[in-house]
């Protein structure tokens, strides 16, 4: 059993800290901004909270992290009351933010400096997998820290790699990001093309599902596409703000990413029809209008 601190309950962390609670048998500490959260977390799950990230993070033998994007890391971790100020000599932090892989290797130079080790974790499988504690964890960071967080990361994850050094957990999530918006508009651009043409799409999806067309987006998102139900999942919001991420690395590095910026101005459309918090399925929605 570790002692561990987990900064951020949204509806990612939320249940991932269960699981490290639950799953894993650690003590868990939670640290939330609004303070409602935490003591519900705590109610549920029989761990405590602490009022900073500072708080939390003193004496834990890990730390993890799941906020919303660079700057919000950057407030829990090196801001006032930031939870770097109280890691103790040879702990662990893990982020599991989606975030840029500048702001990674920023963190992991500050962790060394202080003598703690330093992973980017960053999540795909949504708030299903978050819930069913079976989330793809792509990591970044040195061997030797990675293999005494992976166990304990295990708790939330079917998958955890390691996918070179710092920043490169984050790579790896925006290659997943980039490769789930050609998925989805392509997917999107069949649903409705089947439906202007007459077919059953139900039957449509079974025969094409099991071919070259098969993916998990297709398995698990045609049915509520089809019935333009667009609530389950990850929101079109979080879905532009990780694509603009994925661009802006692009043109730091030199890659050409033009479907993956033209689906980006479709989910811009989709949020100005008041889809911010649909979730990225709902291009279909933008054919259809």
């Amino acid at each position: 059993m570790a002692k561990i601190a987990f900064i951020g309950l949204g509806v990612m962390g939320y249940p991932m800290a269960a699981h490290l609670k639950n799953r894993g048998g650690h003590e868990v500490t939670v640290y939330n901004r609004t303070k409602a959260k935490a003591k519900k977390w705590v109610a549920e799950h029989r761990g405590s909270s602490a009022p900073t990230p500072a708080e939390a993070a003193s004496g834990k033998d890990f730390v993890f992290s799941c906020v919303g994007n660079d700057d919000d890391l950057r407030s829990v971790t090196l801001g006032d009351d930031g939870a770097f100020g109280a890691m103790k000599s040879g702990s662990v932090f893990i982020d599991n933010t989606t975030a840029s892989a500048d702001i990674a290797r920023e963190l992991a130079d500050a962790a060394a400096r202080k003598n703690f080790g330093f992973i980017d974790a960053p999540v795909s499988g949504g708030q299903a997998g978050a819930e069913n504690g079976a989330l793809t964890v792509m990591c970044g960071g040195e061997q030797a820290v990675f293999d005494r967080a992976k166990p304990v990361i295990e708790a939330y994850a079917r998958m955890v790699g390691l996918m070179g050094a710092a920043g490169a957990g984050q790579l790896t999530k925006m290659i997943n990001q980039i490769c789930i918006a050609g998925l989805v508009q392509g997917l999107a651009e069949g649903i409705h093309f089947g439906k202007k043409a007459g077919l059953d799409i139900e039957k449509v999806i079974e025969v094409i599902s099991k071919g070259a067309a098969g993916s998990w987006q297709m398995e698990n998102r045609y049915k509520t596409m089809n019935k333009g139900e667009y609530g389950f999942g990850f929101a079109v919001d979080w879905m532009r703000k990780d694509l603009g991420i994925c661009l802006t690395e692009a043109n730091n590095n030199g890659a050409k990413l033009p479907v993956t910026a033209l689906v980006d101005q479709f989910y811009k459309e989709v949020q100005e029809m008041g889809g911010k918090r649909w979730d990225t399925s709902s291009l279909l929605a933008r054919l259809e209008k």
